[in-house]
C-alpha cells in the first residue's frame, strides 16, 4: 500500500515541477509598493517577504518579485487574529471541538501552530488559540506573533526613534519587551525604517540597542526552553548568559530577547547568517543545527534523479505492478529514498524554505541522464539530489560540471570520479575502514588486541599490523578457527580486543562461536573494519555477537524506536510502516542540502565552513577529494549490545 501512495505522488510531481507551491513573477511598476503588489494578487505582505527578502529594503521600479499564487495562505478572509488565549490540549480534544468551542476555525488554529500541519493534536501540549474581530482585512496589517504566556502587558509608553540598522529584537530587548509586545503596541509598523517613532516600554536596559560586536547576536526564546538548553546551544556558562543578560534575574520567559555569543567554544567568531565558521580549520570540525541558522529564504530549486523505471508500471494494472515492486530492488529502494524526500521537503516548509522540485526517472542509464541535461534547463538549479547508481550519478556531474551545479550521489560507496561537482554523500568502504582503524589506534591503549584474518584480508590485515604495532595475530586454519587456538593469544584480567577480518560465514561462525564460549572466562570485545554481507548470514548467532560487544564501522545509525522522532512519527502516520534506511537517508539527505542551502547560500560554502552536520540516521562532513569533488568523512563507530540494540560506541 505504501508504495501505491508513494507511485502516485510520484506521477503528481512528474506533472507539476513545484512542490506544493505554484509562483509568479512579478516587475515593479512606477507607483507600485509591496502592499500595493500583495493586494493585486491576493497575498499576504509577509508571504511577498518570505520569498523576496530584500524587499523588506524597499522595491525599485524593474524589480522582479517572486509572488506565490497557491499553497499560501491569502489572509484576506476578513478576519484578523488580535490576541491569543493559551489552551493547554485535554484528553480526546479535537481541532474541530476547540474549533466549536472558541468560534474559530481549524485553518486559523493551524495557521498559528504550524506543527499541526504535519502531526495531531497532541495530549497535554499547549496551543495559541487567535481572537478573531469579524469585518477587518488582515493583509492590511501586519499579522500579529501569538503573546507568551503569562506575558506581562505594558502599561505606560514612551517613543522611541529608529536609528540606522535598529531590529526589532534589538529594541525589544533594551525595553524588556517580547517582539509580540512591540509589535502589539506597533500594530502599523511593518518594515523598520530609520526616523520612524515607535511605543515602548519604559523599562531601559543599559545597553546599546545596535549590536556592533559581531561576537553576539540577539535571540528569542521559544517555548519550552530552559537555561540548560540555552547554555548547551550557544555553548556558554549559565553564569556568563546572565551576565550578558540582567533580566534573567527574574526567570527566563517564552518570548524574551536575549544576547547570545556567536562564538564557538575555540574563541573563533561565527559570522551567523553569512559564512558560519569560515576561519575553522579542518581538524576542527564544528557539529551545527542549521534550523537556527536559517537566512535565506529563496526558494530552493531541486532536482531529483532516481531510476524509477516508472514507465513499466504507469499503464499497466496494479496487481503486475506489485509483483515488478517485488522483483525490482532498485525500484524499491527510488521509491522508498522518495518518500523521505518528500518528507524532507515538508519539514523545510515549516522551517520557512520552501522548495520547487523536478523529479526526472534515469532508468539507470547513463544515456538517459545525458538526454535529461540536454533537454531540460538546469541554469538555476541549486543542487541534484542522485542518482543512485555510480555511472550515472558521474554522468550527471560530467554533464553539469560547466553550469558548477553540485550533483550529490545518495548511497553509493564506491570510490567515484574526481568530478569537481560530485558529492559522494556516503562514505566508501575505505572510509569506513580507516575510521574503524583510527578508532582502534586512539581507544586500543592498555587492552590486549588480537588480529585474526584468513589469507583474502591479507591487505586489510597490513594495515592493521602497521597501525597497530603490539597487536598479536592469529592465522585461521582454512574457513575455521578453534577454541583452542585462539584461547593462547588471550590474556586474563584485561580487555581482549578481537578483530576478525573475513568474508567467509564459515570463518565468521566458527571465529564467533568459539570467541563466545572463551568469553564466559574472558573478557573479549569483538571488532571487524568491514561488516559485509557474511555478517548478516543465518549461521552467525547475534546472541553471540551481542555478548561479544561487536564493533563495526557503518554509514549510518539506526533510529531508536522506543524514542519519539517527528520524522520517524509523522512517516508512520502518513504510511503505516516504520521507515527504512533508504527512506531515512533520503530524509536526512535531502533536509541537510536545503538547511546547508538556507543558512549559507551554497553547499560549497558549507563545506569550507567545516561543519558536521546530523539528523535522524545519517551525518555529513564534507570535504574536498585531492583531485577534485567531495566526500563524506562522517562515520559512526557501532556497539552492538548484549539486548541486540545498537548504540554509537563511546570514544
Amino acid at each position: 500500500m505504501k508504495y501505491v501512495i508513494v507511485i502516485s505522488l510520484f506521477f503528481q510531481v512528474l506533472s507539476t515541477t513545484a512542490f506544493s507551491q505554484a509562483f509568479k513573477y512579478h516587475t515593479v511598476a512606477p507607483e507600485e509598493n509591496v502592499y500595493r503588489i500583495a493586494q493585486k494578487y491576493d497575498v499576504s505582505v509577509e508571504s511577498i517577504y518570505k520569498y523576496n527578502p530584500d524587499a523588506k529594503n524597499g522595491v525599485q521600479v524593474g524589480t522582479k518579485l517572486v509572488i506565490p499564487v497557491q499553497g499560501e495562505t491569502s489572509e484576506t478572509s476578513g478576519e484578523a487574529a488580535v490576541s491569543f488565549k493559551s489552551h493547554r490540549v485535554e484528553k480526546k480534544e479535537t481541532l474541530y471541538s476547540l474549533s466549536k468551542q472558541y468560534d474559530v476555525s481549524i485553518d486559523d488554529i493551524k495557521k498559528y501552530n504550524k506543527q499541526l500541519y504535519s502531526k495531531e493534536l497532541q495530549n497535554g501540549e499547549t496551543i495559541q488559540i487567535p481572537i478573531i474581530v469579524k469585518g477587518e482585512t488582515q493583509s492590511a496589517r501586519p499579522v500579529q506573533k501569538p503573546l507568551p504566556p503569562k506575558s506581562t502587558q505594558i502599561g505606560k509608553t514612551r517613543e522611541h526613534i529608529i536609528l540606522p540598522k535598529e531590529t526589532k529584537f534589538g529594541i525589544a530587548r533594551k525595553y524588556g519587551m517580547t517582539v509580540g509586545e512591540l509589535e502589539v503596541l506597533n500594530p502599523t509598523v511593518g518594515v523598520l525604517q530609520p526616523g520612524i517613532m515607535l511605543k515602548v516600554g519604559t523599562a531601559v536596559l543599559d545597553d546599546y540597542v545596535i549590536i556592533t560586536d559581531e561576537a553576539f547576536q540577539f535571540y528569542e526564546v521559544q517555548p519550552q526552553e530552559t537555561m540548560y538548553s540555552l547554555t548547551r546551544r550557544f555553548q556558554v556558562e549559565a553564569d556568563s548568559l546572565m551576565a550578558l543578560n540582567p533580566a534573567l534575574k527574574d526567570g527566563l520567559k517564552w518570548g524574551m530577547i536575549l544576547k547570545v555569543p556567536t562564538k564557538d567554544a575555540n574563541g573563533r567568531t561565527l559570522d551567523v547568517g553569512a559564512e558560519i565558521m569560515g576561519e575553522a580549520e579542518a581538524s576542527d570540525a564544528k557539529q551545527l543545527n542549521l534550523e537556527t541558522n536559517l537566512n535565506n529564504f529563496n526558494t530552493k530549486n531541486l532536482v531529483l534523479m532516481l531510476p524509477y523505471n516508472l514507465s513499466k508500471i504507469k499503464n499497466d494494472s496494479i496487481s503486475n505492478s506489485r509483483e515488478m515492486l517485488q522483483n525490482d530492488r532498485v525500484m524499491r529502494i527510488s521509491l522508498d529514498f522518495y518518500s523521505g524526500v518528500l518528507m524532507a521537503i515538508e519539514r523545510a516548509q515549516e522551517l520557512g524554505i520552501s522548495t520547487n522540485l523536478k523529479v526526472y526517472d534515469t532508468q539507470q542509464q547513463p544515456s538517459k541522464v545525458a538526454s535529461i541535461v540536454q533537454s531540460n534547463n538546469f541554469n538555476n538549479v541549486d543542487a541534484v539530489i542522485g542518482p543512485l547508481l555510480q555511472a550515472t550519478s558521474e554522468e550527471a556531474a560530467a554533464r553539469l560540471t560547466n553550469l558548477n551545479v553540485p550533483v550529490i550521489s545518495p548511497i553509493s560507496n564506491r570510490e567515484l570520479r574526481a568530478i569537481p561537482n560530485l558529492y559522494q554523500a556516503r562514505p566508501s568502504d575505505d572510509m569506513l575502514r580507516e575510521a574503524m582503524i583510527k578508532y582502534l589506534q586512539k581507544n586500543s591503549q592498555g587492552k590486549n588486541v588480537i588480529i585474526v584474518a584468513d589469507g583474502a584480508s591479507g591487505g586489510i590485515k597490513s594495515k592493521l599490523m602497521n597501525a597497530l604495532p603490539n597487536a598479536r595475530t592469529v592465522n585461521p586454519s582454512g574457513n575455521n578457527i578453534s577454541e583452542s587456538t585462539l584461547s593462547p593469544s588471550l590474556v586474563k584480567g584485561r580487555e581482549n580486543w578481537v578483530i576478525l577480518e573475513s568474508e567467509s560465514v564459515a570463518l565468521l561462525s566458527s571465529a564467533t562461536s568459539a570467541l563466545n564460549r572463551l568469553a564466559r572466562d574472558n573478557d573479549i570485545v569483538l571488532f571487524t573494519t568491514n561488516k559485509n554481507s557474511s555478517f548478516e548470514s543465518d549461521v552467525l548467532s547475534n546472541n553471540h555477537l551481542g555478548r561479544l560487544k561487536f564493533h563495526f564501522p557503518s554509514e549510518y545509525k539506526e533510529f531508536d524506536e522506543m524514542v519519539s522522532d517527528s520524522f520517524i512519527d509523522s512517516y508512520k502516520t502518513k504510511y503505516g510502516y516504520v521507515p527504512n534506511k533508504y527512506t531515512v537517508r533520503g530524509y536526512d539527505l535531502t533536509l541537510d542540502v536545503l538547511l546547508r542551502l538556507a543558512a549559507m547560500g551554497s553547499l560549497e560554502k558549507s563545506v569550507e565552513a567545516n561543519i558536521i552536520t546530523e539528523y535522524v540516521e545519517n551525518k555529513f562532513l564534507y570535504k574536498h577529494k585531492a583531485n577534485g569533488g567531495y566526500y563524506n568523512d562522517a562515520v559512526y563507530i557501532m556497539h552492538l549490545n548484549e539486548d541486540l540494540s545498537l548504540s554509537v560506541a563511546k570514544e
